[in-house]
């Protein structure tokens, strides 16, 4: 299936779901842990990566969201191959690295990892934080267009820090959600997808949109979900997330990841690109396009 679309037009979707992830972290970051109040109330509709917030962050600057994911990108990449201890790895070095911000989830794994080798964290119900699901991309790129290698990745990477049934679902779901946009799916074939996952999993119910935007992976999702179906544009999808405040970086980061892969390239505001990091946004330009030609669709490139 395919084949029937254009290879330049995938290559330009997945650079954008990741440069747009990294817009959304950057974006949100400056209102994270803020309530919609507190936004409209300093900024009215907050719209532009001017960094600060908690974290003093540089205009531009990511969080671990974007850094994580890198990490994942950087393994595959180096071992030219999908290898869970490497991702691991590059997890530790990271995490040694003293990074901006690291949930504790995330810091939980990767320190059991660091001092016992663990690959894999026992199941925890309380461990349905969004960690996993906002570092998937680089686990979709590299399975494309193949969804039994989307899901064993997606909860193999998952597991190194989240081992819970609703995160792992988000994952695969986000996993899901983006093959079908990066491979130019319509929006109501996404809608599908969306509500497939409401069917199994009815806490991600998100109509009527209860406004909440935590660090719960479920609060998150029906976020993403809410705006980027409402938003005509990126930058509609990624100004509502991330205006709902709470956790706006990683909200933002998994809104622009979606909405990257729908719009392309050229729906990412100009504005918002010159702000970034240009030398994160180079790797990640390398890394989308390293991930591309080792993935099963890559074949088709040579």
């Amino acid at each position: 299936m395919f084949n029937q679309y254009n290879l330049d037009e995938i290559r330009d979707r997945a650079r954008a779901a990741f440069i747009g992830m990294a817009i959304g972290d950057a974006l949100g970051a400056t209102v994270e842990f803020m309530t919609t109040m507190e936004i409209a109330a300093q900024y009215g509709t907050f719209r532009e990566i001017i960094g600060g917030g908690w974290l003093r962050l540089k205009p531009g600057q990511v969080t671990d969201d974007t850094e994580m994911a890198l990490c994942i990108a950087r393994a595959i990449v180096r071992n030219q191959g999908w290898s869970t201890g490497a991702i691991a790895d590059n997890f530790a070095a990271w995490l040694k690295s003293r990074p901006v911000d690291c949930g504790d989830t995330c810091r939980k794994g990767i320190r059991s990892y660091m001092l016992h080798g663990t690959l894999e964290m026992p199941p925890n119900e309380w461990d349905a934080g969004n960690g996993a699901a906002m570092r998937i991309l680089p686990a979709a790129i590299f399975s494309l267009p193949d969804e039994q290698l989307l899901q064993k990745y997606a909860i193999e990477q998952a597991h190194i820090t989240h081992n819970n049934p609703v995160s792992d679902a988000a994952c695969i779901c986000l996993g899901q959600l983006l093959h079908l946009a990066i491979c130019g799916a319509e929006k109501s074939r996404l809608r599908r997808q969306i509500d497939g996952l409401v069917a199994r999993f009815p806490t991600f119910a998100f109509d009527p949109y209860r406004g909440l935007a935590t660090g719960y992976v479920v609060d998150t999702l029906q976020t993403v979900f809410h705006w980027f179906l409402r938003g005509k544009n990126f930058e509609e999808c990624l100004v509502g997330t991330v205006n709902q405040g709470g956790d706006a970086d990683t909200t933002g980061a998994i809104c622009g990841m979606l909405a990257g892969a729908y719009y392309g390239m050229e729906g990412i505001p100009r504005r918002w690109q010159k702000k970034m990091d240009p030398k994160v946004m180079a790797e990640i330009e390398k890394l989308t396009d390293r991930l591309l030609d080792a993935c099963p669709l890559g074949g088709n490139y040579r």
